[in-house]
């Protein structure tokens, strides 16, 4: 069973949930996660680059000298590539990076990374950034008092505009929407804060706290 602390949005300690096993608890694929990575990266190139040709470069219609009896090498013109101010040989042209990764690949990436979280006791969960009123000194308290630190990659409902503007000023602190996050994201992250409704899998209390049946009772099970 993989757990996780929960926590409350002042970073008051509320006891630990289990994390769902099909999404935290999967072996890790480095391969996987390697290619989807690599394919999510070059996703976001631009690809507007773009050199001109010969054919593009303007003047140089014209032959620069006669073909012959002037000693120099013949020339069709000064637009040539080994000219100065010529076109560019095979120079880069507007195109698209993306690579096809299957969907198969890209959740088991993503699973693999979440797992790798878990696995080194860097999820935590909180129960809802129920803030006031949007306010950066609330929100770094409470990463502060949950121990939190570094890198830090905050998931919060696409709706919720508070937890978002609390965070997004916070140095080295990345706001990602439920269900908008990729496994660059995650491996980018020292920890990762979800809360009880953005927690892949669901939140529920871990066996033994209020909420949850113990280990021992009948109806237990996993």
């Amino acid at each position: 069973m993989i757990e996780a602390p929960r926590y409350s949005s002042a970073g008051e300690r509320l006891g630990s949930v289990e994390l769902d096993a099909g999404v935290f608890g999967t072996a890790p694929n480095v391969a996987a996660m390697h290619q989807v990575v690599t394919a999510q990266l070059a996703a976001r190139r631009a690809g507007t680059q773009s050199t001109l040709t010969r054919a593009e470069v303007r003047g140089g219609g014209g032959k620069p000298y006669r073909q012959k009896g002037t000693g120099r090498a013949r020339q069709g013109s000064i637009r040539a590539p080994h000219w100065v101010g010529g076109g560019v040989a095979l120079g880069p042209k507007p195109r698209s990076y993306h690579q096809r990764t299957p969907k198969k690949m890209v959740a088991l990436a993503l699973r693999s990374a979440l797992s790798d979280r878990a696995a080194c006791g860097r999820v935590v969960v909180v129960d809802s950034w129920d803030f006031p009123a949007p306010r950066t000194k609330d929100a770094l308290a409470a990463l502060e008092r949950m121990g939190v630190s570094g890198r830090v990659a905050v998931v919060v409902d696409r709706g919720d505009v508070v937890g978002e503007r609390s965070f997004r000023n916070i140095p080295g602190v990345t706001v990602l929407p439920a269900g908008g996050f990729s496994t660059y994201d995650i491996l980018c992250s020292d920890w990762v804060v979800f809360t009880d409704s953005t927690l892949p899998g669901g939140a529920r209390p871990a066996r033994g706290q209020p909420g949850q049946p113990s280990e021992a009772q009948p109806g237990g099970g996993d």
